[in-house]
This record gives structure tokens, sequence and C-alpha cells, in this order.
């Protein structure tokens, strides 16, 4: 369809490549779609929350409370992500899949707990071979539940304390970057409390590549680092990810967490990265950086590190724009102007 969706954005009446990188997202959502008139509805956003074993080892200046504190805060409207889904008119699921703390009873919580947070990847791997699977296979029903409802395009967000390490090491690891390059400071780590990660987060790959047999197959090494380190809403949003570029929606990507998650689903299927727009380039230490690895350009730079899903909530606007120029923009016959080139 390429040609024909080039020939449809080149005869709007503009100058050829006028509209820059509209033009690119246009063909981008014209070829995930299969069609010359996409479209952006019922617009999901998936909040996955998850506790991480390795927050017991001090890596985060945030205390493991405030994972569960903010999920019910996001019930009740009170988060970044809430007034942004509002004025971007996405309906927003919030999903326990591992925040250690009973959420159940809480309106507006989506139960599908793996566990309570994830075991300590410094003494023994995240998650056991069944959590991981599990975690895939929620991921994308969540999805699926989306498309019920007639969703094309799905944005996922994260809360989980200490979720820094576990996407500093896969970003080491894939990117082939030093593990102290990748390592920043999180939710507000000071320089002490830096120098404290870097040492945890290094004992931690050191004792996984003990674990990790120098004779398995590359795929084989990353499909266990992924379980070996990840938190329960970062293998959840991997398989939310797969799934959605399975069923061809476009898939909007958020910071550091996120981009860490979207780079394991590359190292997985190195297709999904067709059906992913990245949103922005946060304030994280190496974010852009894994953004270069997978050779992403992202739509926005506004030094943001919330996660949650916010910067990729706030690139939104600039998709819905680029799919309104190649359905709305008239072309030069139409408009009756010469077409001179």
């Amino acid at each position: 369809m390429r040609p024909a969706i080039q020939d449809k954005i080149d005869n709007l009446n503009k100058p050829k490549g006028a509209l820059g990188r509209l033009e690119s997202l246009a063909m981008q959502v014209c070829l995930i779609q299969h069609t010359l008139t996409p479209s952006l509805a019922h617009p999901c956003h998936l909040l996955l929350g998850g506790d991480h074993g390795i927050e017991r080892e001090g890596v985060s200046v945030s205390p493991r409370e405030v994972t569960w504190q903010q999920m019910i805060n996001f019930t009740r409207g009170g988060g970044g992500v809430n007034m942004l889904c509002r004025q971007h008119g996405f309906k927003l699921r919030i999903v326990d899949v591992g925040v250690d703390y009973n959420l159940s009873e809480v309106p507006g919580v989506i139960d599908r707990k793996i566990a309570r947070g994830t075991c300590n990847f410094l003494h023994e791997p995240a998650m056991t071979e069944a959590q991981f699977d599990q975690s895939i296979e929620v991921g994308a029903a969540l999805v699926d539940e989306c498309i019920a409802e007639g969703c094309q395009v799905l944005c996922i967000g994260e809360m989980g304390i200490a979720n820094t390490s576990p996407s500093s090491i896969w970003m080491s690891l894939f990117c082939d970057i030093p593990l102290d390059e990748c390592i920043g400071a999180g939710a507000g780590l000071n320089l002490p409390g830096i120098r404290h990660k870097r040492d945890i987060l290094s004992q931690s790959v050191q004792r996984f590549n003990h674990f990790c047999s120098p004779c398995r197959e590359e795929a084989e090494k990353d499909l266990l680092a992924i379980r070996y380190f990840g938190g329960f809403e970062m293998t959840t949003a991997i398989g939310a990810m797969l799934r959605a570029a399975e069923q061809h929606l476009v898939v909007l990507i958020d910071g550091f967490i996120m981009t860490a998650c979207a780079l394991a689903a590359c190292r997985l299927f190195p297709s999904a990265k067709d059906y992913m727009v990245f949103g922005h380039c946060g304030d994280e230490s190496g974010h852009r950086r894994m953004l270069d690895s997978l050779h992403a350009e992202p739509l926005l730079y506004l030094g943001m590190r919330l996660g949650e899903g916010t910067g990729a909530l706030c690139a939104f606007p600039i998709l819905d724009t680029a799919v309104r120029m190649v359905n709305e923009m008239n072309n030069f016959d139409n408009a009756h102007i010469t077409k001179y080139f």
C-alpha cells in the first residue's frame, strides 16, 4: 500500500513534504491499519501497577507504599494521567498486576494480580516462568478487551516504585551499553543513592551472568533477562504491546520505563516496532540513548519523567493531527490548484 498512501499524501494541497513529520506519521498509521482513510477511534490507556522486590535494597528514594497509594489516587481522578486522559478522550483502565497491597475491593481498579510484587533479583529471578507467561497473557487479554470496544490506538503507562532499576539493566543488556551509563536518579536519588543503586544493580547483573549459561542462544538469553529482572507491570506491558501490534493497533510509547518495555518487545519480535509511535524523550538518564538504539525519533522533548504514560498522552494530539491531515485536507484536483511538482 505504500505507493498509494504516498501518492495521496503528495497530492494534498501543499508543497511536497511540507508537513514534515506529520506526513511520515500518517504513512505509518495508514500502513498499520491497511487503509487510505485511517482513524484513531476509542483511544484506550492501560495503567499497570506492580511492585519490585529490588526496592527492598534501597534503590529508590520513594517507599514501596507509594505504588498502592498512587493507584488509589488514580481511581479518584487525581493523577497527571487522569487529567491527560480526560483532556484527550482516552478511556483509562487502572490495572493491578502485581501491587503489594490488597486493591481487590477498591472501586476502579481492575484486579489481574499475578503476585504481591516480584522477587528480589539481587538474589533470584524476579518471577517464575509461569508468572512471566501469565503476565504476557494478561497484557494480551487487556488489549483484546479494548479492541472489543472499538479501540484503534493504545497507550500504556506504569506505576511501580523501583522500576527504573530493571529498565536500566535491560537497557544495558539489550543496547550493549555499560551499566553505569544506564543508571540515573529515578524518582530523585542523591549522588550517594545513585552509587548505592549502581552497586546493587551491578551485583545483580553479575549473578544473572552466572545464572545464565553462556551456551544459551541469544534469543533464549533475552527471554531470560526479561523474566529475571522485569516487574509484572513491565512484562504485562510487553504482552500488551505485542498483542496490539498483532491486531494492527497504533501503540503510543511513553518514557524510560515503557521504552525499555518496547525495547524488550522488539528483541522478541523486531517487527513490533512498526506499530509503535514514540511520544517523547524524557529526562531520565539514558532515555535518549535507548531511543537511538531503537532508531526511534520521539515527537516531544518536554523534560518529563513522571511515567504513568503522561508523555505519550501529551503527544497524542500530534498523531491526531497527522490522521486529520490525510483525511481532511483537500487535494490539488478538487481544489482546482495547479500541481507544480
